[in-house]
């Protein structure tokens, strides 16, 4: 399980209160067996709509690792498909102003790591990598700070999700998983649990 602490790279803006899910990947891309392609379909109607005028259609902003948005960002419906898209794009930290709870939790639960800051710091970053796309952002996670060129401005995660990524427990999955023979050990301990007929 990986341990999410810094991230660092060029950044993307994307301005815009109540980007919702459904523009983040439009419904038809639902019916996905796997996330497998999902990153380019990221935006896929609003970018149609900007011709190429889209941010994650602009060349400069091709290698971006950190979004930066506006206000409630990623509300809308619960569907999962709108982060891993964002992610397998290449995006792995998104700072905004504020998200919505559920697009929050889907992120963590992913290590993507989404910090709030106010929005005179988030317009100071975007107008910053609008005029040097090429400038690095870092992210520092553990003491929640975002550097940018002459920025450095605080940032903010619950306490809660931010130690589960940079302790490394984010993947719950993963943590299952990496303990399969203490589970194993301990249902066999159980007389209610036949370990037997669910592991062959």
């Amino acid at each position: 399980m990986s341990i999410v602490t810094t991230i660092t790279g060029p950044a993307i803006p994307l301005k815009g209160d109540d980007i919702d899910t459904d523009r983040i990947i439009p419904a038809r891309f639902l019916k996905c067996v796997t996330f497998d392609g999902l990153g380019e379909h990221a935006f896929e109607d609003d970018r149609a709509q900007l011709n190429g005028d889209h941010p994650f259609d602009q060349t400069q902003y091709q290698n971006a690792k950190i979004l930066v948005v506006n206000r409630n960002f990623g509300c809308g419906s619960s569907r999962e498909h709108a982060p891993q898209a964002i992610a397998r794009w290449g995006i792995q930290a998104i700072i905004g102003e504020s998200f919505a709870e559920i697009f929050f939790g889907n992120c963590v639960a992913m290590g993507i790591p989404c910090v709030v800051a106010d929005g005179e710091t988030v317009e100071r970053l975007q107008g910053a990598i609008a005029t040097n796309p090429q400038a690095e952002l870092q992210l520092d996670l553990a003491n929640q700070t975002i550097f940018c060129g002459d920025i450095t401005a605080a940032v903010m995660m619950a306490d809660g999700p931010r130690q589960m990524l940079v302790g490394g427990t984010w993947d719950a999955c993963g943590q299952l998983v990496a303990q399969a023979e203490a589970v194993k050990a301990t249902a066999a301990q159980l007389p209610y649990v036949g370990w037997s007929k669910i592991v062959a």
